[in-house]
């Protein structure tokens, strides 16, 4: 069998799984927003109550939660911390999954390059990543919209580009941990504990403003949702900074499984 198509097919169950929740997680959040909007309570006024650390750890900002799109930027925070650990986990266990449930052998002795093999396998990473990320997209648009008076589709389409490239950053750091790791089984669990590292120093930011230079060390500081609605949309810089990772991590991830030993 193709081993894009026996990828496709081996995560197909997981992957529906993350879309329901993506869904719920789109769906719940701007329910509440409904809530807060009927009340006839200033959202804004409301927040600006809370203590800057509490701030934080919704992703405020300088967002308007009195608007539908403003409100999804503050959701946005959790949404793509969902994506991006659905990529991180895909990236690491497509790749070890071979050597942990003891196929490495069957696909490995079969007439192809470790290379070609490796690339189909983030091909259907890829897909799989790509169709969470049009399933936020389109629910994204269907939902905020619902709740909208004003069009939300640049809003929407410019936070979920920056979503795209986080996932694809974390897949790659997933298919590198797995690609050189001696230890298959924990290489989901180093790919999960980098982006969760990288998550919490992004909190430590906007709590200490004498940490501002770190921010070029976790990229869920370069894709915020206030300064992608409100500052320009993506930023050439950390664009290019995120596309030179992706490029040296994929670049590693087909080194270093070229020459490690399988375990089979």
């Amino acid at each position: 069998m193709n081993v894009y198509v026996r990828e496709m097919r081996a995560h197909r169950k997981s992957l529906i799984i993350w879309c329901i929740g993506m869904i719920a997680l789109i769906g719940s959040g701007m329910g509440k927003y409904a809530g807060f909007s009927s009340s006839g309570q200033s959202m804004n006024e409301l927040m600006e109550g809370l203590p800057k650390s509490m701030q934080a750890i919704l992703g405020i900002g300088s967002l308007d939660m009195e608007t539908a799109s403003g409100y999804y930027g503050v959701l946005f925070l959790y949404i793509v911390l969902l994506a991006t650990i659905h990529a991180a986990l895909t990236g690491a266990t497509i790749i070890s999954k071979e050597e942990r449930d003891k196929t490495a052998e069957f696909l490995f002795v079969k007439p192809l390059p470790r290379k070609k093999i490796i690339g189909l396998k983030l091909a259907a990473a890829l897909t799989q990543i790509g169709i969470l990320a049009l399933i936020t997209w389109i629910f994204s648009l269907v939902i905020v919209g619902h709740y909208s008076d004003v069009p939300i589709a640049y809003d929407i389409g410019v936070t979920v580009a920056g979503m795209i490239i986080l996932q694809v950053l974390f897949l790659l750091i997933g298919t590198a941990v797995a690609a050189y790791s001696k230890k298959p089984a924990k290489s989901a669990a180093v790919a999960s504990g980098v982006l969760l590292l990288t998550f919490i120093l992004s909190f430590a930011i906007d709590l200490n403003e004498s940490l501002e230079a770190l921010k070029y060390l976790t990229p869920f500081k370069y894709f915020e949702a206030e300064n992608l609605m409100y500052g320009g949309g993506l930023e050439s810089a950390y664009v290019g900074i995120s596309f030179a990772l992706i490029v040296i991590l994929s670049i590693a991830t087909f080194l270093f499984f070229e020459k490690r030993d399988l375990k089979i």
